[in-house]
């Protein structure tokens, strides 16, 4: 099989032996079809799985069974048809199935064996949730930013923070260190320095993904407003796994205590800004949980998302247990 996880930064590409040993892989950058078309994404992406096909020894086009993709950017079920419709034209393999690469958080965090029972929240760049049963049935978020009702993600978090340091300077906001810290992060005297260089592009608008940080270090040292931007981001998503669990039918089991039953509900967290394990927002969001949903279990995942690309397809395989375990600890031994 071949497992594709592909992100706004980067794509990972294995091809996979029905008994989970990885035959070959290969990254390459990152897949966006809004910015670039379809085609061009997937030409692209392409290249990578050549790389792959070609470390495996395989010809690129019907080289596999079955081809699990994850990709960032298929954010609606229409988008992951028409992502699959791209796939599946180039031939690469029998069968072709694509997720949210939400899904595949989910995957690389359940232990060795489990059921697809559970909720993942994957908070980089931007912020998803998504959570899914044995049976198949999903709970997901549209995760297009404002105009679908989210906030948070390190983008989210880097334009509150500016908001907030840009108000306390000038007078309308409650004092905040941010409006030193932020200007101080460029070398930047003070938030007037900052917002103009930010405005006229002497600090490049991409440069922003520095901020989060700097906020949670701001937090940490016991500013008020900074750490109320911490504890908003926990809120929601506190939220957002509350809500995926009641879609699914999990709260109620949640809601009580995991011993001896109901069995316990996984809650992985994922992404840069949820890895970091940042202890107010980690730590709030384990507080949350305990009240909203006790039979919820939090943990953070750091294996890399073309694990769970993996092991969906070898779920859909069919491929007993010892095949998932040996993929695991392929990836385990690639993280010590």
């Amino acid at each position: 099989m071949l497992a594709v996880d592909a992100g706004n930064s980067k794509t990972d590409v294995a091809v996979i032996g029905a008994d989970g040993t990885v035959l070959g892989t290969a990254r390459g950058g990152g897949f966006r079809p809004p910015a670039v078309g379809v085609e061009a994404a997937v030409d692209a992406l392409e290249t990578v799985v050549a790389e792959a096909a070609s470390a495996a020894g395989r010809p690129v086009r019907g080289a596999v069974e079955h081809v699990s993709a994850c990709l960032a950017n298929a954010d609606l079920p229409v988008e992951e048809r028409e992502l699959a419709d791209a796939l599946r034209a180039r031939g690469w393999g029998r069968t072709t199935e694509v997720r949210n690469d939400t899904f595949a958080v989910l995957r690389a965090g359940l232990p060795d064996g489990a059921p697809v029972r559970g909720v993942a929240v994957v908070c980089g760049a931007g912020i998803n949730c998504v959570g899914m049963l044995p049976d198949g049935r999903t709970a997901r978020f549209p995760a297009l930013g404002r105009v679908s009702g989210d906030w948070g993600g390190g983008a989210g978090l880097a334009e509150e923070a500016l908001w907030y340091a840009a108000r306390a300077a000038d007078g309308r906001g409650a004092p905040t260190e941010l409006a030193r810290a932020l200007p101080g992060h460029f070398g930047l005297a003070s938030m007037d320095e900052l917002i103009e260089a930010l405005h006229r592009g002497r600090i490049p608008g991409a440069r922003r993904h520095e901020l989060p940080p700097v906020l949670f270090a701001t937090a940490a040292a016991g500013d008020a407003v900074a750490a109320a931007v911490v504890g908003r981001l926990a809120e929601e998503i506190v939220l957002l796994v509350t809500v995926a669990l009641d879609r699914l039918g999990l709260l109620d089991k949640a809601a009580q205590e995991p011993e001896p039953e109901p069995e316990p509900v996984p809650v992985l967290l994922g992404g840069g800004v949820l890895a970091a394990r940042h202890p107010l927002l980690n730590g709030r969001i384990a507080e949350l949980l305990a009240v909203a949903a006790p039979g919820a279990v939090p943990a953070v995942v750091t294996a890399p998302p073309v694990l769970g690309a993996g092991l969906l397809g070898l779920d859909r395989l069919g491929a007993e247990a010892p095949a998932h375990t040996r993929l695991a600890r392929y990836y385990a031994e690639i993280r010590g």
